[in-house]
């Protein structure tokens, strides 16, 4: 953290330059932080040295253009994405954007504890990896552990987030690139292949060949939460974009290196999305004669999920909380228990995920469950995404006189280029990947993913031809600009 300092002061403007500020490093670990994850790894390792294409592209595409349109965004207006658009196109689309960054949690938990359980199942018997009831229980026990624990207040969930993090995250993905350095250095046979006969790009065989690469965006999603810290910067115009940069090789790092590890172990045949970091470790540990070790780092990888779990819970329902109480939602879903946690809305979320927990029990294979609920969430994600980026173009036209701690440059060229992207990859969600024997027929597989869609994401036209002007109990947060910027460089 920095502090300001220029020198003898006025009374009246010590408490502002005495303030403590964020420097661009620690924002940087705080964005890759928020974005790294080991859960998709095994998706990208199939494409071996390809794999740095697909997670440089959606970086350039999306990473960086949602950081610099958020942290403008951030900077000019207070209350996040429903202000940001509500300012631009009006209330009705403001619920609409918030909602669906609400509910692609609701898909996400699915996918993400999917994870969970087969994780869980290497302590056990990796054979439960591959059970739809297995894996639907799974869901619903811990995630309704984590809403309880959520439930708790911001103490109890802020450090089972903070030191879970640590331990089910960064150490085994650490861990796979240290233990396929030995691996390999100990004579073991690497499916890597050899960086003479390297592909640097997939090979086209057809749209869903490539259609893995629109996981990355749900990957590399949720930057914009981030920015609402830039106002928190000394100089942000100059900080911020060194903050990005660095962020993104912090990200692609974590990334990268531990994608070419598996792709190492394990052979693109044999990959399973739900078991492919473990399959690594299994290849590693064996080799080394300690079996014991993939236990160990399935133990810590739960630690890691649950972690996440507990930590995401408690977010959206707070953004959602706070716009309901400008009377969107009903009454009875704003109200907090004594911790001040918005229980009734964590609730509802749990009744979403639990009907999507059961379907696991009824989708061809665990598999092709979590490819269609990762999906979901991008597309849901995804939604929220276009109409903030048109936001901002429109926000840059219509209010230029409001103004902002950072001005994100190019504007027209960057928001095009987040939207485009977006469109593409909302479009190509669409099309299931292919070379997985047990997948979900091509037309089931879009049935499913647009009943999913319109059923989580279109609750919002509902609610807002049933709200009421008594279901407000807040003056509304729109319409405020921030008005704590620090100095703006030239």
């Amino acid at each position: 953290m920095a502090t300001r300092e220029d020198g003898p002061t006025p009374a009246s403007q010590v408490s502002a330059t005495k303030r403590s500020y964020i420097s661009w490093t620690s924002m940087a670990f705080l964005i890759a932080t928020a974005v790294a994850s080991v859960r998709g790894l095994p998706a990208m390792a199939a494409y071996d040295w390809a794999s740095i294409f697909l997670y440089v592209l959606p970086a350039i595409l999306f990473m960086v253009p949602v950081a610099l349109v958020a942290a403008e965004l951030a900077s000019g207006w207070k209350g996040g994405v429903f202000v940001w658009v509500k300012e631009a196109y009006g209330d009705r689309l403001g619920f609409f954007a918030i909602w669906q960054q609400w509910m692609q949690n609701v898909a996400w938990y699915p996918a993400q504890l999917a994870f969970f359980a087969s994780a869980l199942a290497y302590v056990f018997d990796p054979g439960l990896a591959n059970s739809g009831l297995f894996t639907g229980l799974v869901i619903l026990v811990v995630y309704w552990f984590a809403t309880f624990i959520a439930t708790l207040g911001v103490d109890a969930f802020a450090k089972v987030g903070t030191w879970g993090f640590l331990i089910g995250t960064i150490v085994p993905a650490a861990a796979l690139i240290v233990f396929a350095v030995i691996y390999w250095q100990d004579g073991g046979a690497s499916q890597l292949e050899p960086i003479g006969d390297a592909e640097w790009f997939p090979r086209f065989t057809g749209l869903a060949s490539i259609v893995l690469i629109v996981s990355n965006f749900l990957s590399y999603a949720g930057m914009e939460m981030n920015a609402v810290h830039v106002t928190q910067m000394l100089r942000p115009s100059i900080e911020f974009p060194k903050a990005i940069a660095l962020s993104v090789v912090l990200i692609l790092f974590v990334f990268i290196l531990p994608t070419l590890a598996i792709a190492v172990g394990v052979p693109a045949s044999s990959l399973n999305l739900t078991q492919g970091v473990l399959q690594a470790f299994d290849v590693f540990f064996n080799h080394l004669g300690m079996s014991w070790g993939t236990t160990v780092m399935a133990i810590l990888i739960v630690v890691g999920i649950l972690a996440s779990a507990v930590t995401w819970i408690p977010g959206p329902c707070r953004g959602l909380l706070l716009v309901g109480r400008e009377g969107y939602l009903p009454p009875r879903l704003q109200a907090t228990n004594s911790r001040g946690m918005e229980v009734p809305i964590m609730l509802v979320q749990g009744v979403f995920v639990t009907v999507l927990a059961i379907l696991f029990a009824v989708l061809p294979s665990v598999q092709s469950g979590f490819w269609i609920f990762t999906a979901m969430a991008v597309q849901l994600y995804l939604l929220m995404y276009m109409v903030m980026f048109l936001a901002a173009m429109r926000l840059r036209r219509t209010h230029p006189e409001v103004k902002r701690g950072f001005r994100t440059p190019a504007m027209p060229v960057v928001g095009s280029i987040g939207f485009l992207a977006s469109a593409a990859a909302f479009l190509l969600g669409f099309v299931e990947p292919s070379g997985d024997a047990d997948s979900t027929p091509q037309g089931l597989y879009i049935l499913i993913l647009v009943a999913g869609i319109v059923f989580l994401g279109g609750w919002p036209f509902v609610l807002y031809k049933l709200r009421k002007p008594e279901w407000k109990i807040e003056s509304s947060p729109g319409n405020t600009h921030t008005d704590d910027t620090p100095v703006q460089e030239a």
